[in-house]
């Protein structure tokens, strides 16, 4: 662990984003288990993957970090909960690259709840890529009207809008310590898919990929970013980020041959220009407030 946390900031940030990038690969790679027995399994090795960490890292204060936590963790940890289920059923019924591309929107949310919620000025650069990013959607989107494939997408929305009210969460209650709220949502996507399985004993070949979506893909991506973050610019850690929707679709293409659309990669490109430029937005804003 102490090697881990001597690691540069950015640098963990990168290996998390490497980790998530796997995601879609992985659910395109099971044989025949379902989706909410996918949901079941990853949940639960990535809970179990989390309260390792915190007894490790906690020790005998592991029940206390989830008593500090308090209400805003739970809640947390519950909204969390929605996005792994919204990623799971996203990769099940989409392209990786669809899902990837939507997931980046994630800072286009938080400038959107930031207005509504925290009263903060969308400028006009932030509005250009709101509108710019709409565009994207629309075109991914538009051309994806089978039922599956069109909620599959759809699913998709879950992360970035349930990261940013996380977000919202974070700043609104700065003190409250998130990985115990990753805890709660591990355990609550795994009832979730208990609840919505028919059976759960799936095959020692599915299984095993369930070890790897829920101990090194989310487990591990969830870890690092958590200890990564707490030493890289917020902007950064947004751009390194972006890595995992360029690699994810890589990997599936090069690994399960699945090919996106072109209107789905011309969407893709779309949103991550806007992403950028919101990006290009904050880091301006950010050197105006220095300078005041």
């Amino acid at each position: 662990m102490k090697i881990v946390k001597n690691l540069p900031g950015p640098l963990l940030i990168f290996l998390g984003a490497l980790s998530l990038s796997t995601g879609g690969l992985i659910v395109k790679s099971f044989e025949g288990a379902t989706l909410w027995q996918i949901l079941f399994w990853r949940s639960l090795f990535f809970s179990l993957t989390v309260l390792t960490f915190l007894i490790i890292s906690y020790k005998e204060k592991t029940f206390k970090a989830f008593h500090d936590s308090g209400f805003q963790g739970f809640i947390g940890g519950i909204v969390l909960s929605f996005g792994f289920c919204g990623y799971v059923y996203a990769m099940y019924n989409t392209t990786v690259a669809n899902t990837n591309f939507i997931i980046s929107l994630q800072i286009i949310f938080l400038a959107i709840f930031g207005y509504f919620f925290l009263k903060e000025k969308i400028s006009s650069l932030t509005l250009f890529s709101i509108i710019l990013a709409l565009t994207g959607v629309i075109l991914m989107i538009g051309n994806s009207l089978t039922p599956g494939e069109l909620s599959g997408n759809l699913a998709a929305f879950t992360m970035p809008i349930t990261f940013a009210v996380l977000i919202m969460i974070i700043r609104k209650f700065p003190t409250v310590d998130m990985v115990p709220a990753q805890f709660i949502a591990g355990l609550s996507s795994c009832l979730i898919g208990y609840l919505l399985s028919t059976k759960i004993l799936i095959s020692p070949h599915d299984i095993f990929l369930g070890f790897l979506a829920g101990f090194f893909q989310v487990g591990f991506g969830f870890i690092f970013i958590t200890i990564g973050a707490r030493t890289t610019p917020s902007a950064m850690v947004g751009i390194i980020m972006l890595s995992e929707s360029v690699l994810g679709p890589i990997w599936a293409f090069l690994f399960v041959s699945e090919r996106p659309s072109i209107y789905g990669l011309l969407g893709g490109a779309i949103i991550l220009s806007a992403v950028l430029l919101q990006f290009y937005s904050l880091l301006n804003k950010n050197k105006k407030s220095i300078s005041h």
